[in-house]
Protein backbone atom coordinates (compact mmCIF):
# COMPACT_ATOMS: atom_id res chain seq x y z
CA UNK A 1 0.00 0.00 0.00
CA UNK A 2 1.46 3.29 -0.76
CA UNK A 3 1.52 6.41 1.78
CA UNK A 4 -0.56 9.33 0.27
CA UNK A 5 0.42 12.02 3.09
CA UNK A 6 4.02 13.08 2.63
CA UNK A 7 5.88 12.78 5.87
CA UNK A 8 7.61 16.20 5.77
CA UNK A 9 5.97 19.91 5.31
CA UNK A 10 8.24 21.18 3.03
CA UNK A 11 6.60 21.39 -0.74
CA UNK A 12 8.53 21.16 -4.35
CA UNK A 13 7.11 22.41 -7.29
CA UNK A 14 7.50 21.07 -10.66
CA UNK A 15 10.57 22.86 -12.19
CA UNK A 16 12.10 23.90 -8.59
CA UNK A 17 16.07 23.27 -8.33
CA UNK A 18 16.90 21.03 -5.37
CA UNK A 19 19.42 19.67 -4.19
CA UNK A 20 20.14 16.28 -2.05
CA UNK A 21 20.40 17.19 1.54
CA UNK A 22 20.97 13.44 2.76
CA UNK A 23 21.61 10.44 1.54
CA UNK A 24 24.33 8.61 -0.27
CA UNK A 25 24.33 11.29 -3.13
CA UNK A 26 24.09 14.25 -0.80
CA UNK A 27 24.99 17.27 -2.40
CA UNK A 28 23.70 16.25 -6.06
CA UNK A 29 21.68 19.16 -7.92
CA UNK A 30 18.81 18.26 -10.12
CA UNK A 31 15.60 19.69 -10.62
CA UNK A 32 11.68 18.51 -8.96
CA UNK A 33 9.88 16.33 -11.27
CA UNK A 34 7.18 14.86 -9.66
CA UNK A 35 5.84 13.11 -6.43
CA UNK A 36 5.33 8.99 -6.67
CA UNK A 37 3.01 7.24 -5.77
CA UNK A 38 4.23 7.17 -2.33
CA UNK A 39 4.49 10.63 -1.81
CA UNK A 40 7.41 10.54 0.66
CA UNK A 41 9.39 9.72 -2.49
CA UNK A 42 9.79 12.12 -5.71
CA UNK A 43 11.39 11.94 -8.80
CA UNK A 44 14.07 14.72 -9.45
CA UNK A 45 16.32 14.73 -13.09
CA UNK A 46 20.07 15.32 -12.13
CA UNK A 47 22.20 17.45 -13.58
CA UNK A 48 23.51 14.62 -16.21
CA UNK A 49 19.83 14.01 -17.29
CA UNK A 50 19.08 10.65 -15.48
CA UNK A 51 15.66 10.63 -13.53
CA UNK A 52 16.26 8.93 -9.86
CA UNK A 53 13.96 8.49 -6.71
CA UNK A 54 14.93 9.82 -3.19
CA UNK A 55 13.02 10.48 -0.39
CA UNK A 56 11.32 13.82 -0.04
CA UNK A 57 12.50 14.36 3.31
CA UNK A 58 16.44 13.93 1.98
CA UNK A 59 15.86 17.43 -0.32
CA UNK A 60 15.98 20.59 0.48
CA UNK A 61 15.34 23.98 -2.70
CA UNK A 62 18.24 25.11 -4.05
CA UNK A 63 18.83 28.29 -5.67
CA UNK A 64 19.23 29.04 -9.26
CA UNK A 65 23.02 28.83 -9.20
CA UNK A 66 23.14 25.32 -7.34
CA UNK A 67 23.72 26.31 -4.26
CA UNK A 68 21.26 25.76 -0.92
CA UNK A 69 18.70 28.31 -0.03
CA UNK A 70 19.09 29.84 3.22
Amino acid sequence: MFNTRPSGTTEFRVGENVVLAEGTYQGTLGVFMRLRHDVNWAEIRERTGVVRCHPVVWLQHANPVGGTAS
